[in-house]
């Protein structure tokens, strides 16, 4: 099964927002680095804290293009789901009616990640990992 891994959070100001949700939820949030363009990984908590629902953990990422308007329906964090081949997964989703949103890239010690739109609009992840991750630190 395919399973949401991922979350990001897209951002004009990182500062901002890390700062943000760090002191509305307490997550842990740490800069990556200049060579990741500042991405934030956030770890919204320990699995063994939980013994129902474990959840997820994520990221903050540079915005790519315009701030949604306070009235837009289209403001969305976006899932990034785990796929076993991420070339099949594409084919699918194109075959599936949906769409490019940026071509596949290499994460470097992460994996191939592309984004596309479902045919509603919503845009999600692939990634096809280098490995499994197994541990909630980078």
């Amino acid at each position: 099964m395919n399973r949401v891994i991922h979350f990001e959070i897209h951002a004009k100001d990182l500062d901002v927002m890390q700062l943000f949700y760090q002191y509305v939820f307490g997550w842990d949030i740490k800069n990556i680095g200049p060579h990741m363009s500042g991405y934030r990984v956030v770890v919204t908590g320990r699995n063994e804290q939980y013994s129902k629902w474990p959840g997820i953990n994520g990221g903050i990422t540079p915005r790519q293009g315009n701030t949604p308007n306070e009235n837009s329906p289209l403001n969305a964090f976006v899932c990034i789901i785990d796929v076993e081949d991420i070339d099949d997964t594409l084919e699918k989703i194109a075959s599936a009616g949906g769409a490019v949103v940026t071509n596949k890239t290499d994460v470097h010690g992460v994996g191939q990640l592309a984004y596309r739109k479902d045919p509603d609009g919503n845009i999600f992840g692939v990634l096809q990992p280098v490995k499994a991750i197994v541990s909630n630190d980078f």
